[in-house]
């Protein structure tokens, strides 16, 4: 290799790496505030002493509960009782009681009179149907991120592709997994809708814990960044229409990966079906 080409290859690397540490530096904050958290948790856990009361006492106990249901510490079928939540959350039964009612809204737990509540989960027509959904909803924030997106957003969306073919190349999948939910996030952050964003991350964190059931699919990863930079490219040059196609085929893609990769045995191992 000739000198100038082994400088170019030195400035590429150099590149990759700052942006690697740059972006483990951000993942480690992301860490010590996950580590206070569950260290909250494991001390008695107090849910009135939760720092923001951006919602109501029933809004954060069931915001609680849906996480945990979500990230399956609940599982399918397993009932759920009033006085046991309380006494852990440190809150009497009432707002216990508005959160089911609410978790039964969503679908997530099923209230059987003179009987008790138990959790449903996520079934797999839902995980088709919010894909689905999904497909037309992120189309639209793709849209909307083209007439809305800041240029600190669009220059953290470029170094979270950067980033994810740096590691597609090395092969480190659990990588590009946290990368591809990053770059989603950045996405609906940048519609500039609230409504939309919130709706959107409530579906995204619906089917996390699906994902992580399915086979992982060492292709999809790479396949995936490739189809976040076409997104991200037709965002920068301002082209909402092919923003909207691309971010609609992505979930579709993202869908038909899972069902190619084991979707519906890993209901079947669970006996959900």
């Amino acid at each position: 290799m000739s000198g100038k080409g082994a400088a170019k290859l030195r400035d590429v690397r150099n590149v990759y790496f700052s942006r690697d540490r740059l972006y483990r530096k951000r993942q480690d904050e992301r860490c010590c505030q996950a580590w206070r958290y569950e260290k909250g948790k494991m001390n008695n856990y107090d849910v009135k002493q939760e720092v923001t009361d951006k919602y109501s006492l029933r809004g954060r106990v069931f915001n609680r509960l849906r996480e945990d249901i979500l990230n399956g510490r609940y599982a399918e079928h397993e009932e759920l009782r009033e006085v046991a939540i309380g006494e852990e959350m440190g809150v009497s039964r009432t707002p216990v009681r508005e959160a089911f009612r609410q978790l039964e809204l969503e679908g997530l737990i099923q209230i059987i009179p003179n009987k008790g509540a138990y959790v449903t989960g996520i079934t797999e027509k839902d995980v088709k149907d919010i894909y689905m959904i999904r497909s037309l909803l992120e189309g639209l924030c793709a849209r909307w991120a083209t007439e809305h997106i800041t240029k600190e957003q669009m220059e953290e969306m470029e170094e979270n592709v950067y980033l994810a073919e740096f590691h597609a190349g090395k092969g480190h999948l659990e990588q590009l997994a946290e990368l591809d939910n990053r770059f989603h996030d950045i996405m609906y952050e940048a519609c500039d809708s609230k409504l939309l964003e919130h709706q959107l991350k409530d579906f995204h964190q619906y089917v996390l814990r699906v994902r992580r059931k399915t086979l992982a699919n060492a292709n999809r990863g790479p396949k995936s960044n490739q189809e976040h930079k076409q997104i991200m490219d037709a965002i920068k040059s301002g082209n909402g229409d092919l923003a909207e196609r691309l971010a609609h085929q992505h979930m579709i893609n993202a869908y038909e990966n899972m069902v190619e990769n084991g979707l519906h045995e890993a209901y079947v191992r669970e006996g959900l079906v």
